[in-house]
């Protein structure tokens, strides 16, 4: 695949990804009514919500940013291991495999994402910051 077709389909995925899991998080957040019945079906407090919210608005905000790698690679796992916990829920629910749909999904699509990512970091070239001399390592080099 070209690098140029990489990067438009890395972030074209990673876009709509994004906006998705910040509708979700805000959603939860706001304690949505949909939600708050999915959590009761799956024997969760309500209050789980608040925390999966703010962690996915986080999430998103980390996969949209180019600074931080590890931050990014955090993301990742961290959605990783929310669809693959969401799967067993439903699974340990009694709702059966087709409830596990929509997580494996977005699972597929997240694993896409990570290695595009990854080819994306390969066909782009390298940029090494410029190591100045300082403290006192730099009082040797004026001298």
């Amino acid at each position: 695949m070209k690098p140029r077709t990489t990067a438009r389909l890395y972030w074209g995925l990673t876009v709509l990804f994004c906006l998705m899991m910040l509708a979700d998080g805000v959603a939860g957040l706001l304690h949505e009514q949909h939600g708050v019945a999915a959590m009761k079906q799956l024997g969760y407090p309500v209050y789980i919500m608040d925390i999966t919210g703010a962690a996915k608005i986080l999430g998103a905000l980390a996969l949209l940013q180019n600074k931080y790698r590890a931050l990014k690679e955090w993301a990742y796992a961290g959605f990783a291991i929310d669809f693959m916990g969401a799967g067993a829920s439903v699974l340990f629910a009694g709702m059966g495999m087709a409830a596990t749909v929509p997580a494996a999904v977005m699972l597929a699509v997240l694993l896409g994402m990570y290695f595009l990512w990854k080819q994306y970091l390969a066909s782009r070239p390298r940029q090494e910051a410029a190591i100045e001399p300082t403290g006192t390592a730099g009082i040797a080099y004026a001298i």
